[in-house]
């Protein structure tokens, strides 16, 4: 379930870092946080969608990846994009 892009313009925008970042931690962060969120409502409709759930689980791997470097690289940063998202820190 790809992002439109105007939600994914906007995630960008709020979460960058620099003026035309695409790739930070925190970037990358808020755009997995919002397909996992989609994702999820989707597997609320359709509890049997078992492909889906794989990919879901494996983007919650991912964004928790870029998480623990992110805290290894600089805590602050961390803990900011965590409490922006919602996310346990």
């Amino acid at each position: 379930m790809p992002l439109k892009r105007t939600i994914k313009q906007e995630i960008i925008t709020e979460y960058q870092t620099t003026e035309g970042d695409t790739g930070s931690p925190e970037v990358q962060i808020a755009l997995l946080s919002k397909r996992i969120e989609l994702l999820a409502q989707h597997l609320e409709e359709h509890p049997h969608d078992v492909h889906s759930r794989r990919g879901l689980l494996s983007m919650i791997a991912k964004r928790r990846r870029i998480l623990n470097y992110l805290k290894q690289a600089n805590g602050e940063r961390a803990t900011s994009i965590a409490k922006k998202t919602g996310l346990k820190n």
